[in-house]
C-alpha cells in the first residue's frame, strides 16, 4: 500500500483495502489477462476446463458479494460498514492506479524481484487471514450457539497498525484451517491457496466497496476502461508487473491439469480487477432493484448476464488472436450498456441515474438529526 502514515483498519476493511491495493498494483487485467502461453500447447479439453473454471470462479464472488452488499449497506455495526466510493474518488482512481503501477514497474526493474515478492507474501498473508475470516463469518454465525458472545477486540501494535476483530472471526480462523491455507500460499505459492485468497479478496471487495450512484460507477468504469487499454496495448508495463507480481491478485487455473494433475504449471489467469470493478457496479444495481420494492431483480440479472457475455467475448478474442486482452475493454460496455438498454425499455432510466446511496456516516447523521427533531417537538 502507498500508506506510509498511520493505518487503522478493521478486519473487513483490511480485506477491502487488499483488493484496492491489488487493483492499484496491476488492475491485473493484463496478467496475460486470461493468459495464453506460447511454449505449451494446451489440449482443447484442458483449455475449455481452464477457461470454464475461471468464468465460474469469477461469477461466485460477484453473485454472493452483491447479495451480501445489500445486508452490508443496512449494517449499523462500525466494523461491517462499507466504504463508499464517490465521484471524486472514481475520477482519481485511474490516475492513482497508473502511478502505482508504474512505480511497481520501476521497483521490479531496480530491486530484486525475490525480496519484493517475499515482502508482498507476508503482507498478503496477514490480509488473507482477515479476508478469509470475514468471508466465512456468516457461516460461523449460524453454526456457533447464540450463547457465545460476539465481542469486538482490538490489537494495537504501537501506533502503526490497529486491527479490530470479533469473536466469531477469530473462531472462524481457527476452525477453517486458515493457518494451513495461509502457510501453503507463503511457502509454496500453490495455485489452490492463491485462488482461495483471491476469491476471498474479490468477495470482500464486492461486498464492502460501494458506489454511491450509477453516475459514479460510469466514471469509475470509464476511467479504468482507458487505463486498462493504455497499459496493456500501449506499453509492456502491465504485463511485466503482472508476470513479476507473485501475490493473490488474480485467479489462476492450469491448462495442463488433465496431464499433470495438481502439479500443473501452465496457467490461464484472470485479474481480480476484472471481477471487483464490474462486481461493485453489479452490486449497486442489485441495491437499486431492492430500492424499487418491486420484488424483481431485473437490473441485477441483466448486468450479471452482461458480465458473462463480456468475459466470454474476452476469452474468445484472446484465444483467437493469441494475445493478452484488457478484459475491461469488453466488460465495461457490456455491464453498463445492458442495464441502460433495459432501463430505456422500462422507462426507468432517469430513476436509475437519480438513485443515490448515502455513506454510513451520512445516514447515521440523518438518523441522529431526525431523532433530535422528534425530541424537540
Amino acid at each position: 500500500m502507498s500508506e506510509a502514515e498511520q493505518v487503522s483498519v478493521s478486519a473487513p476493511e483490511a480485506a477491502a483495502a487488499a483488493v484496492l491495493d491489488a487493483l492499484n498494483a496491476t488492475d491485473s487485467n493484463g496478467t496475460e489477462a486470461l493468459n495464453a502461453t506460447a511454449k505449451f500447447v494446451a489440449t482443447p479439453e484442458g483449455t475449455a476446463l481452464a477457461y470454464g473454471s475461471l468464468v465460474f470462479m469469477a461469477l461466485l464472488p460477484i453473485f454472493f458479494g452483491a447479495l451480501r452488499s445489500v445486508t452490508c449497506s443496512k449494517s449499523k455495526n462500525a466494523a461491517d460498514m462499507p466504504e463508499t466510493i464517490t465521484s471524486r474518488d472514481a475520477a482519481r482512481f485511474p490516475i492513482i492506479a497508473s502511478c502505482t503501477l508504474f512505480g511497481l514497474y520501476l521497483f521490479f526493474k531496480v530491486f530484486s524481484q525475490e525480496y519484493i515478492n517475499l515482502l508482498l507474501s507476508v503482507y498478503f498473508f496477514v490480509l488473507g487471514v482477515l479476508a478469509l475470516s470475514h468471508t466465512m463469518s456468516p457461516l460461523m454465525f449460524r453454526i456457533f450457539p447464540a450463547s457465545i458472545p460476539n465481542k469486538q477486540y482490538q490489537l494495537l501494535f504501537t501506533q502503526v497498525v490497529h486491527l479490530k476483530y470479533k469473536t466469531w472471526c477469530f473462531l472462524t480462523y481457527l476452525q477453517c484451517n486458515e493457518p494451513i491455507t495461509c502457510l501453503c500460499f507463503v511457502t509454496s505459492q500453490h495455485w489452490i491457496a492463491n485462488n482461495l485468497f483471491g476469491l476471498a479478496f474479490a468477495l470482500n471487495g464486492v461486498e464492502l466497496l460501494h458506489l454511491n450512484n450509477v453516475s459514479t460507477g460510469c466514471i469509475l468504469l470509464g476511467g479504468l476502461f482507458v487505463y486498462d487499454v493504455f497499459w496493456v496495448f500501449g506499453t509492456n508495463v502491465m504485463v511485466t508487473v503482472a508476470k513479476s507480481f507473485e501475490a493473490p491478485i488474480k485467479l489462476v487455473f492450469p491448462q495442463d491439469l488433465l496431464e499433470k494433475g495438481l502439479g500443473a504449471s501452465n496457467f490461464a489467469m484472470l485479474g481480480l480487477g476484472d471481477i471487483v470493478i464490474p462486481g461493485i457496479f453489479i452490486a449497486l444495481l442489485l441495491r437499486f432493484d431492492v430500492s424499487l420494492k418491486k420484488n424483481s431483480r431485473t437490473y441485477f440479472y441483466s448486468s450479471f448476464l452482461a458480465y458473462i457475455f463480456g468475459l466470454g467475448l474476452t476469452i474468445f478474442v484472446m484465444h483467437t488472436f493469441k494475445h493478452a486482452q484488457p478484459a475491461l475493454l469488453y466488460l465495461v460496455p457490456a455491464c453498463v450498456g445492458f442495464p441502460v438498454i433495459v432501463a430505456l425499455f422500462k422507462g426507468e432510466l432517469t430513476e436509475m441515474f437519480r438513485y443515490e446511496e448515502s455513506s454510513p456516516e451520512d445516514a447515521a447523521a440523518k438518523e441522529d438529526s431526525s431523532e433530535s427533531d422528534k425530541k424537540d417537538q
